[in-house]
């Protein structure tokens, strides 16, 4: 594959890949648009499935400044969706937990979200579409921590 063409299909992944997150934004800006935004939403996920973390571990997750991670936590904090907690080991450190309200967002938001994408799926892709988009998800991930 010449340059030019791997420049062409990384533009084409670019793009797909960005349909794709504009809509998700959109069916969770669609679902309530008083609640959080995706950003908070992806933070609240994080805490959820990994548990409670640093406001620097946070950012770099997220791949954004410590000052726009620490706006979203003031954010998420101010509507009682999360917990800032001295660190056990280091009063310092400050430490960020998901509370039950916030478990309960992200599972309103999260609803929306997987019952639109499961309809796709199952509406609009054959069995073996299906299996090749499972095959991707290790792949995109992978990519996500490579860039």
């Amino acid at each position: 594959m010449t340059s030019n063409d791997a420049a062409a299909k990384a533009q084409e992944l670019r793009i797909a890949i960005g349909r794709v997150a504009r809509r998700m934004r959109q069916i969770y800006a669609m679902h309530d648009g008083a609640g959080p935004t995706f950003t908070e939403v992806a933070v609240l996920v994080h805490l959820a499935r990994e548990g409670p973390t640093s406001p620097t571990q946070l950012a770099g997750r997220e791949r954004v400044t410590t000052q726009a991670i620490t706006a979203v936590i003031r954010e998420l904090e101010s509507r009682k969706l999360v917990r800032r907690t001295a660190h056990p080991d280091d009063g310092r450190r400050t430490v960020i937990t998901i509370t039950s309200a916030g478990t309960a967002v992200i599972g309103d938001r999260e609803l929306a979200v997987m019952s639109g994408l499961g309809r796709a799926l199952e509406d609009s892709f054959t069995a073996t579409e299906r299996r090749c988009l499972e095959a991707v998800i290790p792949l995109l991930n992978k990519l996500a921590d490579m860039m």
